[in-house]
């Protein structure tokens, strides 16, 4: 007689079999929920910003400070798939608060707020990466207006998609000089700051929000 297989190692090697295929699964899921894959390969209805808030971290001689505004506005240009959405975001300069009066005075002074009002970015297409559970990479390529000067740009975020709600996420640093932003020293130099600073962009577009 022929020998019999070895019934108890076969066993063994489906149930690890399974166990690959069940962790897999698993991770598909954490990866990528329906609900990205979905915004991912259908279209984008038109938007708008509803909420959020765009900020900086400055640094000078006299310690570090964050400047705010919540005063944004911007609209999405819906499309057949995300990497042909178009869009804007906006916010008036004087919106910015640091906290304290004479510097705010001062940064309005050194950005000519009253001659170039308005901080905008113009986004012109958008790049994709795997996602990670509901949040999907992204690169943003586009323009960014300051101070009359207008550059091109490709800024990292991740846009997280809530029901009707989409929500965009950016870090990026930045160089005041690159957009003629100048008056950075007081008493004569004594007093400085730097022009590197990081820029924070916290926005909601409400999907569908525009006819």
């Amino acid at each position: 007689m022929g020998s019999r297989p070895d019934t108890v190692a076969g066993r063994r090697a489906g149930r690890r079999g399974w166990g690959l295929v069940v962790v897999a699964l698993v991770m598909l899921s954490i990866t990528t929920t329906p609900e990205v894959v979905a915004q991912m390969r259908g279209p984008i209805p038109n938007g708008r910003v509803t909420s959020g808030m765009l900020s900086f971290d400055g640094h000078a001689t006299l310690g570090d400070f964050t400047g705010t505004t919540r005063t944004v506005t911007g609209q999405l240009t819906g499309a057949p798939d995300i990497g042909s959405v178009r869009g804007w975001v906006e916010a008036p300069v004087q919106s910015l608060k640091t906290g304290d009066r004479k510097r705010d005075k001062d940064l309005n002074k050194s950005m000519e707020s009253s001659k170039y009002p308005n901080l905008r970015f113009d986004l012109n297409r958008i790049t994709t990466t795997k996602s990670t559970g509901d949040s999907m990479p992204v690169t943003l390529y586009g323009t960014l207006t300051i101070h009359g000067v207008t550059r091109r740009v490709e800024l990292p975020g991740t846009i997280e998609f809530n029901g009707a709600n989409a929500r965009v996420h950016s870090d990026f640093p930045l160089n005041l000089k690159e957009y003629g932003i100048g008056g950075l020293s007081k008493m004569l130099g004594m007093l400085k700051m730097h022009e590197n600073i990081e820029v924070h962009v916290d926005l909601v577009f409400g999907l569908g929000a525009v006819g």
